[in-house]
């Protein structure tokens, strides 16, 4: 039995342990070290081949942790916990309902963008889709909405924190693939405008040609103009972060900090006690282990798949197919739509992307390649940030696509009067909506590349 064959086999038990229900990053930890130990055992004997295999898999969580890119996550979770706490995602829910409720489908577009600019400030999908869940669904159902949109805009809504920076979830993608973290999030601020137009647009035409959207009483200039000053610390931040990434006067990890402090005096001088601010601490703690010791057991993995020859062979293989580029690319995009049912977006991301990545580099023409030799006109480097953002919206996806559907199952949980299954059958026309922007991101990849191509 080759290394290749003990690859191929312990990918199988890996699929097979997380279909059962196991978390992926004990899965993989487990498949990692189980993998190296028979690789290694194979060249140096059973005894010296588990010390060889049990040593590197041990060195894994020290030798990440202690990534500059990593303190980034703590820092962009707790902006959203803090904002939460503060009371400023109804200050801005407000704004946005006396803005553009008066459009039919008004309430539900203001959702989508009170959520855009919560995600601005949060890099968790699921959380957004919890506070809005709380926030913005009694006042639709009060104005005469139905259950299932108003459900489904705050979990389509709460997809949008994957992509708007900050987001925790391309902070990801760029320490697996080893790209610049600042550059992949200010490729997504573009791309998540794009996606807020065409959701307020699906929402419009819903409620035009459906019905049970109402729009609510007009407010006056007065009323709208006194609702502005509550959004000036979310905006203060999102500057904050923008421009210190866009002018490059702080790293994004300091950028973070200095929006955390921002939303840290906001939230005291509106009056958060002691407790809130430790239940904000608690739950960014919690979010960030979690994403911590995802990365150590995915990397366990991705250590063994190196030693296997897996991202090699499948990076040859994609290369040879005789079929046009772009149409591997869209086979490939679809496997993510199918596997996002069965997965959560991370976890995804994390299995996939050491093997995948490497084939969609070398299909375009490696790594170092110029966008006048490359094969799908961009180059190595614009090609990386533009599949993370590609990939990231796919990952999207899978907040709302059955089984899995994690945001669903969270506006499900926070509401228990409206079941699951009426958040999924209401999300359907977001996905097709996040269907119709992979496809405007595919066609016009200036769209996600324009911006970090000016850093």
């Amino acid at each position: 039995m080759t290394p290749f064959d003990i690859g191929l086999i312990m990918t199988g038990v890996l699929l097979l342990l997380v279909i059962i229900g196991v978390r992926v990053a004990f899965a993989a930890a487990f498949v990692g070290i189980v993998g190296m130990i028979a690789i290694f055992s194979m060249r140096l004997g059973f005894e010296r081949g588990f010390l060889t295999a049990a040593k590197m898999a041990g060195t894994i969580p020290h030798s990440k942790s202690v990534t500059y890119a990593l303190s980034v996550l703590p820092t962009f979770i707790l902006i959203g916990f803090l904002a939460y706490y503060a009371g400023l995602t109804k200050q801005l829910f407000e704004a946005s309902k006396r803005w553009l409720g008066w459009l039919p489908g008004g309430l539900a577009i203001g959702t989508v963008f009170a959520t855009a600019g919560f995600a601005a400030v949060s890099g968790a999908s699921t959380a957004t889709s919890a506070v809005f869940a709380r926030v913005a669904i009694p006042e639709m159902l009060e104005a005469g909405y139905s259950k299932r949109l108003a459900a489904a805009v705050v979990a389509a809504g709460g997809t949008l924190a994957s992509l708007i920076p900050p987001s925790a979830i391309l902070v990801i993608y760029a320490i697996l693939v080893e790209e610049s973290v600042g550059k992949l999030l200010m490729a997504g601020f573009l791309p998540g405008v794009v996606s807020v137009i065409i959701y307020a647009a699906i929402i419009y035409f819903i409620a035009a040609w459906q019905g049970g959207a109402p729009a609510i009483g007009t407010y006056s200039w007065k009323q709208r103009f006194e609702s502005v000053p509550g959004t000036f610390p979310i905006i203060g931040v999102i500057l904050i972060i923008f421009c210190s990434l866009y002018f490059g006067f702080a790293t994004p990890t300091e950028a973070g900090a200095c929006g955390a402090f921002v939303v840290l005096l906001t939230a005291f001088y509106k009056g958060m006690r002691t407790k809130q601010l430790f239940l904000a601490l608690h739950e960014t703690a919690k979010l960030t282990v979690m994403i911590f010791t995802l990365i150590w057991g995915v990397l366990v993995y991705v250590r063994f798949l190196g030693f296997a020859g897996l991202p090699d062979a499948f990076r040859e293989f994609i290369v040879a197919l005789d079929y046009p580029p772009m149409m591997i690319i869209v086979c490939i995009l679809l496997g993510y739509a199918v596997l996002g049912m069965f997965m959560d977006a991370i976890g995804m991301l994390v299995l996939t992307l050491p093997v995948v990545f490497p084939a969609i580099m070398a299909l375009n023409g490696g790594l170092d390649v110029s966008a006048a030799d490359s094969t799908l006109g961009m180059s190595g480097a614009a090609c990386a940030i533009w599949f993370g953002i590609i990939v990231v919206k796919m990952a999207e996806l899978c907040l709302i696509t059955p089984p899995i559907g994690l945001n669903c199952f969270v506006v499900s949980g926070v509401r228990p009067d409206i079941p699951v299954q009426e958040v999924f059958r209401g999300a359907t026309p977001f996905f097709v909506a996040d269907v119709l922007t992979v496809a405007v991101l595919v066609a016009f990849p200036a769209i996600i590349t324009f911006l970090p191509s000016l850093m």
